[in-house]
């Protein structure tokens, strides 16, 4: 079996949680309790390409928060 999450040929989406952290997901399975869609579906390469451009610091918030 393949992991689906190494699927170049697949279509994604990028999940985001209330700590801000952001998840590649494959489009056919749903997004988990307590992820929100943020983007997609897309091919891979957008949905990290969207990753890259918004979870820019990977400190989860709360943690950001204490120490703002």
């Amino acid at each position: 079996m393949n992991n689906p999450f190494d699927d170049t040929t697949a279509t994604f989406r990028v999940l985001v949680n209330d700590l801000q952290q952001h998840s590649l997901w494959p489009s056919f399975a749903d997004a988990p309790a307590g992820w929100a869609i943020a983007f997609g579906p897309a091919e891979r390469d957008e949905c990290l390409e969207f990753v890259e451009a918004n979870w820019t610091d990977i400190t989860p918030r709360r943690l950001a928060e204490i120490a703002s």
